[in-house]
């Protein structure tokens, strides 16, 4: 990043230039205002006929006429166009966190969240608070306890860290009113949701695990993973509304398919992340350096391995020894390295490209999909630097 400099001090003739672009920006940023005013009233619209969030042709006949519109104004479209779903998606946010989409007639609960004043503890009390209900917070130096906040509620969240998850599920189950709802956040499920069904009677049990970390800035497309255990009150169509009226994307899954999926998105990810790391690290990588060669690809992965590190080390043990996956998923990434370290150090093209032509008949369409996407990634990586 460049520096300040006497060399690189703006030309006086320049300083109007720029008190009129900030000029033009406050206007702009007013208009935005305006705009989530109205959005305000769109949402209490929907809110009362029931009519959902997103609208996909709304959207599409939207973008089409900004993106004409720029043309006609010698704008570049697809920059208008990036601009504008950055707006839809402000929108969209805004209406969930008004529940818009939450029908008028669901009913509010008393919600306990035991952990609450954890990272994901705290997106779930935000999560079921938008929706109008009451919410007890269950941790360590709160006045109630675990046990009297779940005789109190109608649904319980446990929220805890991973290793403690059983024990307090063992704990609480025990304690939880006929009819109520307990729920974990938990993200292997096969034990959490056996342990929920044993230690409670007459108790729905519903195992969730939100695809996402505490830090994300909208609850707005997340996905969120759903597992019943038993469902004997229909637990399920209301938590389900509460989540879609969030805007969540919603799938309901087995606890066996979660974990073994779980095996790929998170163990084998992770892993890879920490090695890439740990090698940085081994090999006294001097990261300003490198940094000044960087290419978009690496830098992404830099990001993502600093940002890897730069959080929680229980988490992301918890998350790789609890899976019950786990071994099967680093026997093969350890295979697969060895393989990939034998080809490359025998400089055998032949098994390289064989390889490489494998792996990219498994990703079929989706290859291309990755091209698109990614792209556009690296396009926004680049402005922001």
């Amino acid at each position: 990043m460049e520096q300040l400099n006497q060399s690189n001090l703006p030309p006086l003739e320049l300083l109007p230039l720029r008190e009129e672009i900030d000029c033009i920006d406050h206007k702009i940023l007013d208009l935005l205002r305006q705009r989530n005013e109205v959005v305000t009233q769109v949402a209490a619209i929907k809110k009362a006929t029931g009519f959902g969030i997103r609208d996909f042709v709304r959207e599409k006949e939207l973008l089409q006429d900004r993106g004409d519109r720029a043309l006609e104004c010698g704008l570049r479209s697809d920059v208008i166009e990036s601009l504008f779903r950055v707006i839809l998606w402000a929108s969209r946010d805004r209406q969930g966190v008004l529940a818009a989409q939450v029908p008028e007639e669901t009913e509010c609960k008393k919600i306990a969240i035991i952990g609450g004043n954890g990272g994901m503890g705290q997106v779930m009390a935000r999560l079921f608070q938008d929706a109008g209900n009451e919410i007890i917070i269950a941790d360590l130096g709160t006045k109630i306890n675990n046990a009297e906040a779940t005789a109190a509620a109608d649904v319980i969240v446990i929220a805890v860290p991973i290793e403690k998850t059983l024990k307090v599920i063992e704990e609480v189950g025990k304690h939880c009113k006929a009819g109520s709802l307990l729920m974990d956040v938990t993200s292997t499920k096969c034990e959490p949701v056996r342990a929920m069904c044993d230690s409670s009677v007459g108790t729905s049990v519903i195992g969730t695990h939100p695809l996402f970390g505490p830090s994300v800035h909208s609850l707005q497309g997340q996905r969120i993973a759903i597992v019943i255990g038993r469902d004997e009150h229909n637990w399920d169509h209301w938590l389900s509304t509460i989540l879609h009226g969030r805007g969540f994307s919603v799938l309901h899954t087995t606890a066996k398919e979660h974990d073994e999926a779980m095996g790929v998105v998170q163990v084998l990810t992770h892993q890879a992340t920490e090695i890439l790391g740990r090698t940085v690290q081994k090999l006294g990588v001097d990261i300003q350096k490198t940094l000044e060669f960087t290419s978009p690809i690496y830098l992404i992965d830099l990001l993502m391995t600093a940002r890897h590190f730069a959080q929680s080390s229980d988490l992301y043990a918890s998350i790789q020894m609890s899976n019950p996956e786990t071994e099967k998923v680093l026997d093969a990434l350890r295979t697969a390295g060895e393989e990939l370290r034998d080809i490359v150090l025998n400089q055998d093209r032949d098994r390289f490209q064989k390889l490489f032509s494998e792996v990219h008949d498994h990703f079929g369409e989706f290859s291309e999909q990755a091209l698109e996407q990614s792209s556009f990634l690296i396009d926004r990586l680049v402005e922001r630097g």
